[in-house]
């Protein structure tokens, strides 16, 4: 497997699932970045491709442990007022509200997948449904969460499949002031 096979099978659900957890933009790519450096230099030690996602998100999740592990140092040093400091680091635009407000069926699956990180053959049991059900419910709340997300805050990702743009929307923009 290569890294461009990776990158294009990957990069929406991975960045996503990053962004779920750290809810900044900024420090998502930072995060998401180093996550495809790792890849990409340790894709020889991925033995079996069955297990590349996975092993992906193994990586992602370790990234995001370093960068917590690494900012708690620095927070616990700064004498600041810790209710602000929290703020700036909640905004991830409305991301959280368009997969709260996507309907059951679909919110379900994203959460147990993606949040959860659950794999979506034990989604699809938990949930009492087929493997394809839940592929293809997961396919249709990607498509509600990529539209609204697009009419919110303007976003789109450019050639190279990096997200570009800039929030758009009154909620985005009193949360940033």
């Amino acid at each position: 497997m290569e890294t461009q096979t990776i990158w294009n099978n990957f990069n929406d659900e991975l960045y996503f699932f990053i962004l779920k957890k750290v809810k900044n933009k900024d420090i998502t790519n930072d995060i998401f970045q180093n996550t495809f450096l790792k890849i990409h230099k340790n894709l020889f030690t991925l033995e079996k491709e069955k297990k590349a996602r996975a092993w992906i998100f193994q990586i992602a999740r370790n990234e995001i442990v370093n960068y917590f592990n690494e900012e708690s140092i620095y927070v616990e040093k700064l004498d600041i007022n810790k209710e602000n400091s929290l703020q700036e680091y909640q905004h991830i635009c409305c991301f959280d509200k368009f997969i709260n407000d996507l309907p059951d069926i679909y919110r379900q699956v994203i959460e147990l997948s993606y949040i959860k990180g659950q794999k979506q053959k034990d989604s699809a049991k938990e949930l009492g449904i087929s493997l394809e059900n839940v592929k293809a419910r997961i396919k249709r709340a990607k498509a509600i969460l990529k539209k609204k997300f697009n009419e919110c805050c303007k976003y789109e990702f450019d050639k190279n499949g990096k997200l570009i743009g800039e929030s758009n929307c009154s909620s985005c923009n009193s949360i940033i002031e």
